[in-house]
């Protein structure tokens, strides 16, 4: 919504939301958690989980939907009262993904959660993302790790110089000689 779409146009649950505002298009129950996390530093966790919250409920239920958060990320209780700037790369990139599902999300949008985490905080974010989906959130996942992102994926997409080149489902596209060779080193 912040960018006017060149051409197309995209629908959501059977309606069109091109060119629709940002919080229009999350209170349609898409929510995003943007490339570099871009959390609110100065802001605490409690702040930062009361934003993503803020416009769609009222302050009561807002309250409750942030306890179910925190009990889905016990590490987000422990420094509630901290800064998220405090946060480490891999606690700030949980804290967008639970502020972006404050609102009760149908969709989440994850671009590129593993930038910049080390290993093992990869695997942490992937396991949450893995049981997002057992929950039954859908989620559209743009990611570099090719591996990762097919181990708990539906459907991929393979997109080269913006151009769809291979896709079907997560299965057909690891077994594909083209993704193995190009992307996971087979």
């Amino acid at each position: 919504g912040l960018v006017p779409a060149a051409s197309g146009k995209v629908v959501f649950d059977g309606v069109d939301i091109t060119g629709l505002a940002p919080e229009a298009i999350a209170r349609k129950g898409v929510a995003l958690v943007p490339e570099g996390r871009r959390i609110f530093a100065s802001l605490t966790v409690a702040d930062n989980l009361r934003l993503g919250g803020a416009v769609h409920q009222p302050a009561a239920e807002a309250r409750l939907r942030e306890e179910e958060i925190l009990e889905l990320f016990p590490i987000l209780r422990r420094y509630h009262r901290v800064k998220g700037g405090n946060l480490s790369g891999g606690e700030q990139q949980m804290l967008a993904i639970a502020r972006a599902l404050m609102g009760k999300p149908r969709m989440i949008l994850l671009d590129e959660p593993s930038l910049g985490l080390a290993p093992q905080l990869i695997d942490t974010v992937f396991d949450l993302i893995a049981e997002l989906r057992r929950k039954g959130l859908t989620i559209l996942l743009v990611e570099q790790n090719v591996a990762l992102a097919l181990e708990i994926a539906d459907r991929a997409v393979v997109l080269a110089n913006g151009e769809v080149v291979l896709s079907g489902t997560a299965k057909e596209l690891a077994s594909s000689d083209l993704v193995r060779q190009a992307y996971l080193g087979a």
